[in-house]
């Protein structure tokens, strides 16, 4: 009987111990962030905090499968990664127009202030205004014409639209077997 007991005994420490090496994974990450805020606070450049964002954007792409962008200018391990701000973007495809929108929230600048580059297919936006500055690429996935692009700056919004071209369709070729 006592060895049953101490088998027993035994079991139950194996079961706490990985119960508690569990829980310490699941806290960690959040007494670290305890830390770096204490960190912060304790800064004595104050004008270097804030503010600092991070976050998710959920859309449908046109296949029906869901996509995530993440956004901000830190990343989940919070820390500040320059002074330098991802402005939010959201890409919009209007198939009555066959136009391809991007819009961008960037406050405080001008559009004299704005630089939009269309490598590819990826945009750069660029703004910089005293403390105000913005930069994010932009992959684009559809097919559009370079030449028709047209941007817009008012209340703190770009809009960056471009006609979408018809996808290149594959010409099939018969092959006669002999």
């Amino acid at each position: 009987m006592s060895d049953i007991l101490h088998n027993m005994r035994d079991y139950d420490m194996i079961v706490w111990d990985e119960f508690d090496n569990l829980f310490q994974k699941m806290t960690r990450p959040f007494m670290d962030m305890d830390d770096i805020w204490d960190e912060l606070k304790s800064s004595a450049d104050l004008q270097t905090f804030g503010p600092y964002y991070y976050g998710y954007t959920v859309t449908m792409g046109p296949d029906g499968k869901p996509i995530v962008k993440e956004y901000g200018n830190v990343r989940p391990g919070l820390l500040p990664t320059s002074d330098t701000r991802e402005p939010f973007v959201d890409v919009i495809i209007d198939d009555k127009e066959k136009v391809l929108k991007i819009v961008a929230e960037m406050p405080g600048v001008e559009k004299k202030d704005i630089k939009i580059e269309v490598i590819g297919r990826t945009i750069n936006l660029d703004a910089e205004r005293g403390e105000k500055k913005y930069h994010t690429k932009v992959p684009i996935k559809h097919k559009v014409d370079e030449d028709s692009v047209k941007a817009s700056y008012a209340n703190g919004i770009l809009e960056v639209k471009f006609k979408l071209k018809e996808e290149d369709k594959p010409k099939g070729k018969t092959v006669e077997v002999e």
